[in-house]
């Protein structure tokens, strides 16, 4: 018997609130959108973070979130895309520019930056 979790997704962007089933065996986002629920995407797929969110309460299931690397998994920050709920949740939606420097901006704006094209040294 599958078993269904209440997620609580808190939209930082607009304030708006969305309260929705989902099967344990489902993807939150997907499972939400046929529940009217408008969230932010983009590729579906775990690779982006777009759809990221901060959990509040309660357990995710994410294998497939390789836009997210186990540090930041750590700190509570799932995909809901390829997010499966393993409890009753409460989340809340992230900037995507925010996770994405969290993500990757260790690895930009280091070292010098050589403007234009190089010239052959003669």
């Amino acid at each position: 018997m599958t078993k269904y979790y209440k997620v609580t997704i808190r939209d930082r962007a607009n304030g708006k609130i969305s309260t929705v089933e989902v099967p344990e065996d489902q993807y939150i986002l997907q499972t939400a959108e046929k529940q009217d629920a408008i969230l932010p995407f983009s590729c579906r797929n775990g690779a982006c973070t777009t759809c990221a969110v901060k959990i509040i309460s309660g357990e995710i299931y994410q294998p497939e979130a390789m836009g997210l690397s186990p540090k930041l998994k750590e700190q509570g920050y799932a995909l809901l895309c390829v997010s499966y709920p393993r409890s009753d949740l409460e989340v809340e939606t992230q900037d995507e520019d925010e996770v994405y420097e969290l993500q990757f901006g260790r690895y930009f704006a280091r070292g010098k930056v050589r403007f234009g094209l190089p010239l052959d040294e003669e």
